[in-house]
């Protein structure tokens, strides 16, 4: 759809302002009544599950199951398929199809808004999990589902507790809502749901990719005691066996501060292995400002520059990122600087094989913290091809990089516009509370 019409499209679908309904509505409802304001309790009842603690949880139980933690980290709005099991069965509370479920307790307020509709019926629900039974005839489960999720700031309002938060069925019955009739219901959620399809499209077009480039990897980097992959590129065929390769011989590598700097609200960043991320990228939303001073202080041992690699030394072993942008101090992270017999950009692939996955294991077995020394990664050994080789597999390898980013990127640009469209196809808080 063109920006044109997609912008005449929707100046049809805005009401006249003031109304009790949403700024964004579906021809078909234009003229249909306003919203009905409903409280929760008036049009739910509420049930809760009994404790399942996560030793139950199995993939080969009996009985299909959901544990409260898994509303934060395995389920969006709509549950479709139940991903855990348990031979539980005794005096457990079986979901019906259109109950809503939320956690009822967590050590912090955000996550207490996480509705999840769930569609099977005779799940096990476990403790900490308030279900929300709504009237069939009259709530459609996901509609209800997505509606609280978008009243998240008036949920949080009702959670209770200081260290550890709850949410309580005598707090959010009173929540207020504007419900429209079922079919609308019915339409807002087909529309939601055909854009969590195409989120869940996109996903599983990353995993392929993820999936592709681990097999290719394999085929491309020699296996343990070999000295040439299983692939090869035709041009490289006969050229003979990889030579055994001293990381410390053929880069410069060092590391970051050891100290522990003070930090401040302004300031310069300060790289850890935490804002290392598994997809080769750098969080620096999330990291730590330092003074001036100890920046620059920092970086006369340690100065990180584009093209670098950089990886995680204590605590999370790994992660290298390849250097796109400069200006912050590292701490507790291995840095490696490309000389002329081995090119970063090959060497940022490799450390991502298993083949250096395992020799990480193995010089990290027996810590109770997991840390990697500066002589062990200097002393890592490794067969290695000649440099136009090393640059041709580099090149193929990034380039699946480079897709599973724009594919990631497709992914946040549907998720943005999901968000912007349930701000529209809502009434807000404010409107509710009229």
């Amino acid at each position: 759809m063109s920006k044109k019409s997609k912008k005449g499209l929707m100046q049809q679908l805005f009401p006249a302002e003031g109304e009790a309904v949403p700024q964004l509505r579906f021809p078909e409802f234009r003229d249909a009544p306003e919203w009905e304001k409903k409280s929760l309790g008036e049009i739910a009842v509420f049930c809760k599950g009994k404790g399942l603690p996560k030793s139950a949880i199995t993939h080969e139980g009996r009985n299909l199951c959901i544990h409260y933690g898994e509303l934060f980290t395995k389920y969006t709005e709509v549950i479709n398929t139940v991903k855990s099991r348990t031979d539980l069965n005794d005096g457990c509370l079986f979901s019906a199809e259109n109950d809503v479920l939320m956690p009822t307790s967590d050590v912090t307020p955000n996550g207490l808004a996480k509705a999840c509709c769930i569609k099977s019926k005779g799940v096990i629900l476990g403790g900490d999990i308030l279900v929300i039974r709504p009237d069939r005839q009259t709530v459609n489960g996901e509609f209800l589902a997505r509606l609280i999720r978008n009243l998240e700031q008036k949920v949080l309002q009702l959670v209770s507790g200081s260290t550890v938060f709850h949410l309580y069925a005598s707090s959010i019955d009173k929540l207020a809502l504007l419900i429209p009739v079922h079919i609308e219901q019915q339409k807002i959620a087909d529309c939601l749901s055909s854009i969590d399809d195409l989120i869940t499209a996109q996903a599983q077009k990353i995993e392929s990719l993820k999936d592709h480039k681990k097999g290719l990897m394999q085929q491309l980097f020699p296996a343990e005691g070999e000295t040439v992959p299983k692939l090869r590129f035709p041009e490289f065929l006969g050229m003979g066996k990889w030579e055994e390769k001293i990381l410390g011989c053929v880069s410069d590598v060092r590391d970051g501060t050891h100290d522990s700097p003070k930090f401040y609200r302004k300031g310069r960043l300060l790289i850890t292995s935490k804002n290392l991320l598994p997809n080769g990228e750098l969080d620096l939303v999330n990291a730590n400002l330092i003074s001036e001073q100890d920046y620059k202080q920092i970086n006369k041992r340690s100065k990180v520059d584009i093209g670098d690699i950089i990886f995680g030394m204590i605590g999370t072993i790994g992660n290298p990122v390849r250097v796109r942008t400069e200006g912050y101090a590292i701490k507790n992270v291995a840095l490696v600087k490309q000389k002329k017999e081995l090119l970063n950009s090959y060497l940022v692939q490799f450390l991502n094989s298993e083949y250096i996955a395992r020799e990480f294991s193995i010089l990290n077995s027996g810590n109770s913290q997991k840390f990697i020394s500066l002589g062990k990664i200097r002393s890592l050994s490794f067969p290695t091809p000649p440099i136009t080789e090393q640059q041709k597999i580099a090149d193929c390898l990034s380039s699946i990089d480079d897709l599973i980013t724009a594919q990631a990127k497709k992914i946040e640009l549907l998720k943005d516009h999901k968000k912007g469209l349930m701000q529209q196809l809502f009434p807000t808080a404010d409107e509710v509370e009229q």
